[in-house]
């Protein structure tokens, strides 16, 4: 909920258009990469870039919309607000990848299906806290902090 105290600033809807085209992109390229046989098939090569374009123009927006907020709102009351927009998406986010892994065959993952659920399950609760996960909980083998996150 809103707190009415705190002002609007301007909103810029091209800003929110690019940084969707970057998140299409970025889910494009975890969809597809699975079916690829390496790395150059994969439909949107190279689509993992567009995360960083993405968090620079989400930082952008987030410091602009609350750049004058700061004396108005504890840092508690800001974590709260992030945590409370953000998490969803992450719990939504890592369940989709665990189930894609699971689910999922593919030259590009041949070991995919030696993995024990148990562990599975475990890197995904660990995921759900955003805490990157051990090298020895590594599933997919790629050195991987979030190996289920691939929703973006």
């Amino acid at each position: 909920m809103e707190n009415s105290s705190l002002s609007t600033k301007p909103h810029y809807p091209i800003l929110d258009a690019l940084r969707g085209v970057a998140a299409i992109i970025v889910v494009t390229f975890h969809l597809t990469e699975p079916l690829g046989t390496g790395h150059l098939d994969i439909l949107v090569n190279h689509g993992y870039l567009a995360v960083d374009f993405f968090f620079l123009l989400s930082g952008f927006v987030i410091g602009y919309a609350y750049d004058d907020r700061w004396n108005k709102m504890t840092f508690g009351a800001f974590l709260k607000r992030r945590i409370e927009r953000l998490q969803p998406m992450v719990v939504l986010g890592m369940t989709l990848g665990a189930i894609g892994f699971y689910y999922t065959d593919s030259a590009i993952w041949p070991l995919i299906h030696t993995v024990p659920l148990w562990k599975m399950l475990l890197v995904l609760l660990i995921g759900y806290t955003i805490l990157p996960i051990p090298l020895s909980l590594d599933i997919r083998g790629w050195q991987e902090m979030h190996p289920l996150n691939s929703v973006g």
